[in-house]
């Protein structure tokens, strides 16, 4: 494959992309639990990240919306799968998975928490992929790496995030690009590639739209 002709591809892919997030995106339900999901009938790609990684915010960026997250956080469903219809003729669900990382949680949450997202992750198979959002001004946690091997052993195709980019310097931000990177190629399920963003200043985000749509082709 010649540049020239990848350069037109990875160009034609954006501009999909682009008009894809550009159309029709509305929250479509709650699901407590797994006789709640809707039909399997379009690909999926599911959100995970620590409590307060900005994932209202990247949803909302991505999506070119204010409010289309809120919905999802309003009292009672935190602790729920969110789905989100995005283009007409419908052609992708996003999933809004609860967030996990508490330090309050009480332990029957945290257990409710892993058996709605590992039982989710596990049986369904419209799941595409998974965008596993990480603070730039923190790296990886141990709970994200839980949630990683969560996703490694359910096999289910993920990508590493990081938010919040335009918190750090630029050489911060590289660093924890690259020790983020340098994880993620352990780990059989993850994609090595990393996407810095920042819902704030738009940046990374059309690259996000472009592999967010390429993972459903």
């Amino acid at each position: 494959m010649t540049d020239a002709f990848q350069a037109e591809r990875d160009a034609e892919l954006a501009e999909a992309a682009r008009k894809l997030f550009a159309g029709p995106i509305a929250f479509l339900k709650s699901a407590p639990g797994l006789q709640f999901l809707p039909g399997a009938d379009v690909p999926e790609v599911a959100f995970a990240g620590r409590s307060n990684v900005g994932k209202s915010s990247l949803l909302n960026a991505l999506t070119n919306r204010h409010g289309l997250a809120r919905t999802s956080n309003t009292p009672g469903r935190t602790q729920e799968l969110n789905f989100f219809d995005v283009g007409e003729p419908l052609r992708l669900r996003f999933v809004d998975m609860p967030g996990y990382g508490f330090a309050e949680a009480p332990k029957d949450v945290v257990r409710k928490w892993r058996h709605l997202v590992n039982d989710y992750l596990r049986g369904r198979a419209t799941l595409k992929r998974a965008l596993v959002l990480v603070d730039s001004r923190h790296g990886l946690k141990d709970v994200d790496r839980d949630v990683m091997t969560m996703l490694d052993q359910a096999a289910v195709s993920y990508r590493l995030v990081l938010t919040k980019s335009d918190k750090v310097k630029a050489s911060e931000l590289e660093a924890v690009r690259a020790a983020t990177s340098a994880e993620a190629r352990r780990h059989p399920a993850a994609h090595p590639d990393i996407i810095a963003t920042s819902s704030e200043k738009g940046g990374g985000i059309a690259e996000l739209r472009t592999a967010i749509f390429e993972s459903i082709l």
